[in-house]
């Protein structure tokens, strides 16, 4: 079988070895090397993929949350190679929406964190999401509020207690990630929180936490006190 892999061509081996041995026996570099599926004049497809992972310090999250232009910096990579790059990574962040949200019971931060971790852990621009929960505290679904840039993004008090209105809610919670990797809340963070938390009360339509979600944790308003 291995004398088999050895008389393909250096780019081809990574697709014969998924198909012998399983996916689950590649290296990171050989399933990225599928996905580039070819490499340079003078570099093999898997060569161009170690590459891109010592680009980042073979952290597959960083590798995640560069942009466009970045990518098609790294020897071996072009347009049709970055898009194809981005298009596999985002894949994987949706992969954590497949399952129904419906019927899924939220008991501590900890799993709201689950909920979010794929979704904006890698993300290189802030999003703001809120998490909609029926009276057990099991999901209704989740909303994306509002997008921005790597430095924040603006969230109407409005919108959200208008999705949340809508689909009947009672209760929410807030989630937004920090593209820095600083899990440390704002003053900005603090303020919305707050006005929202007023805005809730007074709708009998309780924030029951803010969590700021990174690559590497979170940060829980109501766990620290601050809610």
């Amino acid at each position: 079988m291995q004398d088999h892999i050895l008389s393909w061509a250096e780019d081809d081996r990574p697709r014969e070895k998924l198909l012998l041995k399983g996916s689950r026996t590649l290296s990171d570099a050989e399933l990225l090397a599928i996905l580039l599926g070819s490499g340079s004049a003078n570099l093999s497809a898997v060569s161009v993929a170690r590459q891109l992972l010592q680009s980042t310090q073979n952290e597959l999250q960083a590798l995640a949350r560069l942009p466009f232009h970045k990518l098609c910096e790294i020897k071996g990579i072009g347009k049709a190679k970055a898009v194809t790059l981005m298009a596999a990574f985002e894949l994987g962040r949706r992969k954590q929406d497949i399952e129904p949200s419906a019927r899924r019971k939220i008991a501590s931060s900890q799993d709201v964190y689950k909920e979010f971790s794929g979704l904006l852990g890698d993300l290189n621009h802030e999003e703001f999401w809120i998490l909609m929960l029926n009276r057990a505290n099991v999901i209704l679904d989740k909303r994306l509020i509002s997008r921005g840039g790597i430095s924040g993004t603006v969230a109407d008090p409005k919108l959200i207690f208008a999705e949340a209105l809508a689909f009947s809610a009672s209760a929410i919670v807030l989630i937004h990630n920090h593209p820095s990797g600083n899990l440390s809340p704002s003053q900005a963070d603090l303020d919305l929180t707050k006005k929202l938390q007023k805005g809730g009360e007074f709708l009998t339509l309780p924030i029951l936490d803010h969590l700021i979600v990174t690559a590497n944790g979170y940060y829980s308003f109501a766990d620290e006190g601050n809610l």
